[in-house]
């Protein structure tokens, strides 16, 4: 079967990690390391995906300018003090290796940052799979559309044969600007409903079903 989409660029935190749980606890606690009041859990959820500084002022917005490096530490002492006991939702490393092995040009675009994603691809085993990936701190974050353009340019790929995976309405709306297709998850940060008022070409609620419908569909 033609592939319809031969690159797939995934989000990671939230449609490969299990790990927004743990990025809301972490900046619940570093809020309150500094002595302000922590964001209510949506609040919280509702940054993930979007790089470190532009999540942090949204989340905490009593936040200083000058106090963002120190709430950048102890975000990333919360989060890394526990990112160990993170895992990959279920399926998702056997998923990602088919999908390579049928040729499929597999990138990554994320809020994390560089250092951090290298570490997680290390950690997961999931970085020999991968011909591309792009980090907050290299590039404009979501929604900005740049991480996919210089993803495009980097694999050869014009915006009709992408497909953007992603956990948010950040995901679906950097898709968009970019003039690429996106297909939602809603077992990430963002519910159902938001996602869903982004128009993806589907929205997917279990990773199970995520893989059936990439090996149909993509």
């Amino acid at each position: 079967m033609a592939e319809r989409y031969p690159c797939l660029v995934f989000d990671w935190d939230g449609t490969i990690l299990d790990s927004a749980a743990a990025i809301v606890e972490g900046i619940k606690l570093a809020s309150r390391d500094l002595g302000l009041p922590e964001p209510s859990d949506e609040r919280a959820r509702h940054v993930i995906g979007l790089g470190l500084q532009d999540a942090l002022s949204y989340a905490v917005p009593e936040l200083a300018p000058s106090d963002y490096p120190r709430m950048v530490e102890r975000y990333r002492y919360h989060y890394l003090s526990r990112d160990h006991e993170l895992s990959l939702f279920n399926g998702v490393s056997e998923m990602i290796a088919e999908l390579a092995e049928r040729g499929h040009r597999l990138a990554v675009a994320t809020g994390k940052s560089r250092k951090g994603l290298d570490r997680a691809l290390a950690h997961s085993g999931l970085g020999v799979h991968f011909h591309a990936t792009r980090c907050a701190d290299e590039c404009f974050s979501k929604p900005n559309p740049a991480m996919l353009y210089e993803l495009m340019d980097e694999l050869g790929a014009a915006p009709s044969e992408v497909l953007m995976i992603g956990d948010t309405t950040h995901d679906l709306q950097m898709a968009g600007n970019a003039g690429v297709d996106a297909l939602a998850v809603s077992f990430g940060a963002h519910p159902r409903s938001l996602l869903l008022a982004e128009s993806p070409v589907a929205c997917i609620d279990t990773p199970a079903d995520l893989r059936t419908w990439l090996l149909a569909n993509a």
